[in-house]
């Protein structure tokens, strides 16, 4: 299948291995500086591409952010080994011609797997680029059969309390939730990612397929997926569950409208160090010649 968007990004721009899964670590010593980050200043991103040196695959499973292992950042790490990802199946239910429980073997079989070099925003204000090896979600959507009514597509992580410990905490209410418009998820930027760096996504990072969609921010980009419904109303997520006036349905990033906790208009790029220059945060994180069209005439402060 021919690639129908623009890339500019190579592996020069690419986040080092471990730097991408050590992430909380680095922005945790740069909360603790205070205001020091800051004073390197900012520039754009398009002008930032160092080229960096990825780093071991040993050296990026030590660190991460996955709830249902713990709310510490070491605790993925820790516990999400003992996920069992063989066999996963993902039950593709509501307005589809073909629903079902779909092994994941037979749900991808002869689809093509892409390498997608692609920016990653977080709400909390650092960015990193990251090379995704997955799958178009129109593609695997097409295989259920998508009916005319359907106007979005929710998602479902795996709740399994006997492997998954974070689960006993009340920090979100399971199972964890994301939404799609379904123009937005038949986008052609839009992908199941089931590798990282060429590899198997290891099970702290969303193991064994994972969403991903570039011009929002990362927690829209749901983990380790048991579900996908096709419905013709707007699904919950649980961030806009937890707190609405923080997390909108839609998260696109927008350095024009700040998170009340953290300012949007520029990002810091992890794997550059704790004092490099801040960036410029690009609207539609840089995609904005292949998305903006599907929010024609939407008050984008408004729906956030």
């Amino acid at each position: 299948m021919a690639n129908r968007w623009t890339n500019t990004l190579s592996w020069n721009d690419v986040t080092p291995e471990a730097a991408f899964l050590n992430r909380r670590q680095l922005i945790a010593g740069a909360a603790a500086l205070g205001a020091a980050g800051s004073i390197a200043g900012s520039v754009s991103a398009q002008d930032s591409g160092d080229a960096l040196e990825p780093n071991t695959w040993e050296e990026i499973t030590g660190y991460n952010n996955y709830y249902e292992f713990g709310t510490g950042k070491e605790d993925p790490a820790r516990n999400a080994g003992q996920l069992t990802t063989q066999p996963w199946s993902i039950k593709i239910d509501g307005m589809v011609d073909n629903p079902g429980d779909y092994a994941l073997e037979d749900l991808i079989a002869g689809l093509t797997v892409e390498e997608r070099i692609y920016r990653f925003r977080c709400v909390e204000a650092w960015s990193m680029v990251i090379p995704w090896n997955g799958i178009e979600l129109k593609d695997i959507l097409d295989v259920a059969g998508v009916q005319s009514d359907a106007k979005y597509v929710a998602f479902e992580t795996l709740v399994r309390p006997s492997e998954m410990p974070g689960v006993a905490s009340r920090v979100l209410d399971w199972p964890y939730r994301e939404g799609l418009r379904l123009d937005e998820a038949t986008h052609p930027l839009t992908i199941m990612a089931t590798g990282i760096y060429g590899r198997d996504i290891p099970n702290q990072n969303g193991a064994p397929i994972r969403l991903v969609v570039p011009w929002k921010y990362g927690f829209k980009s749901i983990k380790s997926i048991v579900r996908i419904t096709l419905t013709d109303e707007e699904p919950q997520t649980s961030w806009n569950m937890a707190n609405a006036r923080e997390y909108g349905f839609f998260s696109n990033v927008n350095p024009n409208v700040d998170h009340p906790r953290w300012s949007q208009a520029t990002e810091r790029r992890i794997g550059g160090g704790l004092f490099a220059a801040r960036q410029d945060t690009l609207m539609f994180n840089g995609y904005e010649d292949e998305v903006a069209a599907m929010y024609d005439g939407m008050d984008l402060a408004e729906f956030i």
